[in-house]
């Protein structure tokens, strides 16, 4: 009953806690927190100096007291503590934005496929510590077709390939739940390092992360007829020590991360061929659906649709796919309910 009572005045929220980004959908609110899941910490006392976009600013910037922290590692918790922090900071600053007086929120978590048990329990309980009343799980590829708006509780086949940050999932989804998939942790920040190392081998330039996630941006394409742009990158010379500029074309970058790309199409190939035959026939009628930040890598649904042979679509928005699917649970809570995990034994 109190339970009830509370959550007719509390602002529910979901939550896409990545790798790379961390995205809160409020309900009735939508979107309104699209952070960096980066976090500043003053190593001489352990305190909190920013989270979010302002520490990413810091990135590569800071003296040797200031640690800059990615407290998840292919979408699970790889500091539970850090972790905890940035939950509550986020919870907090939608608090601060209105509803202070509000009871604690139930919050719709999304997580990758294949966690264990102990990494369930570290984001429930890093997020009850965070401040939530209730802790919902979903898996991320469902959050995401539930996110396109695709029918997923239908007898019918939906494959879904979502790329984030840190891990890239292929899932095979039917009657609400996923039938066959494959995880690999090979994503956006995978091909931001095959960047930096392309440039040190080729060029004896050293970049910084957030450089070489900008050139995949800029000009990254894994188009399988890709048309040449040039840009200019800026690191330190690895021979000299000093600044250095370089040019660098579109055809460079896709010779850079086209491997781990064709290890993604790989593991779709690999994930159709485990596919029940009836399901296959749906996807190969209605295509696959790309979700994830990676989706936006150019030319990238035309590469999967050549080597597989099936149609490939962007789904509207990829980025915020997940969050927006656990934004649509918590507005349907009742209808949706199947497709939460259940808690883990100790909550």
């Amino acid at each position: 009953m109190l339970s009830k009572l509370l959550g007719r005045f509390a602002h529910d929220i979901g939550i896409d806690l990545g790798t790379s980004k961390t995205l809160v959908y409020v309900k009735d609110k939508g979107i309104v927190i699209n952070e960096s899941s980066v976090v500043a910490v003053n190593a001489r006392n352990n305190q909190i100096i920013s989270i979010g976009e302002d520490a990413r600013k810091m990135i590569g910037k800071t003296p040797g007291h200031i640690i800059i922290s990615k407290p998840l590692t292919s979408g699970v918790i790889s500091d539970f503590e850090i972790t905890e922090k940035m939950i509550r900071h986020f919870i907090n600053k939608i608090h601060r934005e209105g509803f202070s007086l509000t009871p604690r929120p139930r919050v719709v978590i999304g997580i990758p496929l294949n966690v264990t048990e102990v990494e369930r329990k570290a984001v429930e309980d890093a997020t009850k510590a965070g401040g939530a009343r209730e802790v919902f799980l979903v898996e991320q590829p469902l959050a995401a077709a539930i996110g396109a708006r695709v029918p997923i509780q239908e007898p019918s086949g939906f494959m879904m390939v979502d790329m984030g940050g840190g891990i890239s999932e292929i899932a095979v989804i039917s009657l609400g739940g996923v039938v066959t998939s494959s995880s690999l942790l090979i994503a956006g920040e995978k091909l931001d390092e095959n960047i930096i190392q392309y440039a040190r081998e080729n060029f004896n330039l050293l970049l910084g992360s957030k450089t070489a996630e900008e050139l995949k941006i800029k000009i990254g394409t894994v188009s399988p007829n890709p048309e040449k742009e040039e840009t200019v990158m800026r690191g330190r010379d690895l021979i000299s020590g000093l600044p250095k500029e370089v040019a660098i074309n579109s055809l460079q970058i896709r010779e850079a991360i086209i491997r781990p790309i064709k290890q993604i199409v790989e593991a779709i190939r690999d994930t159709l061929e485990r596919t029940p035959p009836e399901l296959v026939a749906d996807i190969y009628q209605r295509g696959l659906l790309l979700s994830g930040g990676g989706a936006n890598l150019k030319g990238l649904n035309e590469l999967i649709a050549q080597e597989i042979r099936i149609p490939v679509n962007i789904i509207d928005d990829p980025v915020t796919a997940v969050v927006r699917g656990t934004g649509i649970i918590l507005e349907d809570m009742d209808n949706l309910k199947e497709v939460l995990l259940p808690p883990t034994s100790e909550n």
